[in-house]
């Protein structure tokens, strides 16, 4: 029986087996290296801070007003017209002419009731004269105390006839019921017209009403006698001043506004019925306002919001934080902002689409002062 021999490996194998082990260790010790050399690198990488442009929020006192779309109407005008029939006999006026409170402007053919009127002056003087007789005779019985009372009416009915065809020639007279200006003449010379065809328009400018609406929930700072500082596009740069005398006790049914009427004195004529104008009633000064620019505010679905640079020296740079904020109104390229900030808090102004929240920032423009000019 013979044993059995056990096979040793060959030498080729035995090399193939130590050669990769070899590689693999070498490839594990160059993951190792490259994986520690990454790490150390990303260590000592620091993000860089985001340049902005920021300012530091400070408080100030703010005129407050409301503004709104207002038109302008007369205080005084009408349409001339007479008042009975009759053709134009005499014109005394020019379009556009400036005239005084009584001032003649139109005369209707009258010649029959001037006729009328010397009849009845006729007959009026007999009357006075008949009485005059009988005071003389009644009181010696050569005439009855009726008669004498009876002339007296006469006497009483005369004058009140001269006094009808008085007020029948004074209708037949176009006067001007205030001073003011005329506008375009609408009649002619010898033209028949009928009660109420129009003649002219008479315009007082001296005073004029401002008309606007305002919402309902501003109803309660709505006092008679406050200031209405009033603009318009036709004087540029030019500021008119009225005063409240009128507020509408109504609310629009259609708008839900409240309609303010104020009295706006026009000594040299320049604003004119029917214009439109800016009115802003202005109210008490609101202390302490915070005014930050318009680019300042952010907007989302989540609402407005600012973002502040927090830190030790926040002028230079700090970490920035993303604040809800309230906002009110605007005024020019500023808007007011309610809550969410307070005095002295440096806020980008510009640059913030490039800043996350908690991200490094540096102030690369000079902080200024808000509303500063």
């Amino acid at each position: 029986m013979t044993d059995a021999v056990t096979p040793t490996p060959r030498p080729r194998q035995t090399r193939a087996i130590i050669l990769t082990v070899i590689v693999l260790l070498l490839l594990l010790g160059g993951l190792y290296l490259w994986r520690g050399w990454r790490e150390g690198r990303a260590q000592g990488w620091q993000p860089q801070a985001v340049p902005v442009a920021a300012m530091q929020v400070m408080a100030r006192d703010l005129p407050a007003a409301l503004e709104a779309v207002g038109n302008l109407r007369a205080v005084r005008e009408v349409t001339l017209s007479p008042e009975v029939a009759g053709r134009v006999s005499a014109l005394h006026f020019e379009a556009g002419a400036q005239v005084g409170a009584g001032a003649l402007l139109v005369q209707l053919f009258d010649g029959p009731e001037r006729a009328d009127r010397r009849a009845a002056q006729a007959r009026s003087a007999f009357a006075g004269i008949q009485l005059a007789r009988s005071r003389g005779l009644a009181p010696t019985g050569a005439e009855p105390r009726e008669l004498l009372e009876q002339r007296a009416a006469d006497r009483d009915s005369a004058a009140a006839a001269v006094q009808q065809i008085d007020a029948r020639l004074i209708q037949k007279q176009v006067r001007a019921p205030f001073a003011g200006v005329l506008g375009i003449r609408r009649v002619n010379l010898g033209q028949y017209l009928n009660p109420g065809d129009a003649i002219a328009t008479l315009t007082a400018l001296d005073s004029l009403f401002v008309e606007f609406a305002l919402p309902q929930q501003e109803l309660s700072r709505l006092k008679p006698g406050s200031t209405v500082a009033v603009t318009s596009d036709a004087w540029p740069g030019r500021r008119f001043t009225a005063r409240v005398n009128a507020i509408e006790p109504r609310i629009g049914e259609d708008t839900r506004n409240v309609t303010v009427q104020a009295l706006l004195p026009n000594p040299d004529r320049a604003l004119r019925p029917g214009m439109y104008v800016t009115a802003a009633l202005e109210l008490p000064v609101q202390p302490g306002a915070l005014l930050v620019p318009a680019t300042a505010i952010q907007t989302s679905a989540q609402g407005d919001s600012i973002i502040v640079i927090r830190g030790p020296n926040p002028r230079a740079g700090g970490k920035a934080e993303l604040v809800p904020v309230q906002t009110g109104r605007r005024v020019g390229d500023e808007v007011v902002v309610t809550s969410g900030i307070k005095a002295g808090d440096m806020i980008v102004t510009e640059g913030q689409l490039r800043v996350q929240p908690g991200a490094e920032v540096k102030v690369a423009a000079p902080a200024v002062k808000a509303g500063g000019r």
